[in-house]
């Protein structure tokens, strides 16, 4: 019994950690169009990125939300759009992130309002 008992009790203990991962992995919200263009219009996180101001926080909450967006499924327009589009802005926002040279001005070309909502707004 002695040498089943720290068997038993590590057993128990790495079931608990798949357990919680696996909560944690299904309770992650699912990110909405309407939420991330919250942070995408003006006054958010978009302008912030503009103007060179994002916390690294922020940075990482920016790449989420577009990540989330493309997730999502356009209002209107084809599928194929909408991933062009969304992925141009997760890979804008994650040079961001990086700090790479380019950066700023790839994403100032990735948020083209005009296109995206033509093609894709209900």
């Amino acid at each position: 019994m002695r040498r089943v008992l720290p068997v038993i009790l590590t057993a128990l203990a790495v079931a608990g950690v798949f357990s919680l991962n696996s909560v944690r992995a299904e309770t992650k919200k699912e990110i909405t169009i309407k939420e991330a263009m919250k942070e995408h219009k003006k006054d958010g996180l978009k302008d912030k990125a503009l103007a060179g101001k994002l916390t690294d926080e922020e940075k990482t909450k920016l790449v989420e939300l577009y990540e989330g967006m493309g997730k999502a499924k356009p209002p209107k327009g084809t599928d194929e759009s909408w991933k062009k589009l969304c992925d141009a802005l997760v890979e804008a926002a994650k040079e961001i992130k990086e700090g790479k040279d380019g950066a700023l001005d790839k994403y100032k070309k990735a948020i083209d309002c005009g296109a995206c909502h033509k093609a894709h707004k209900g």
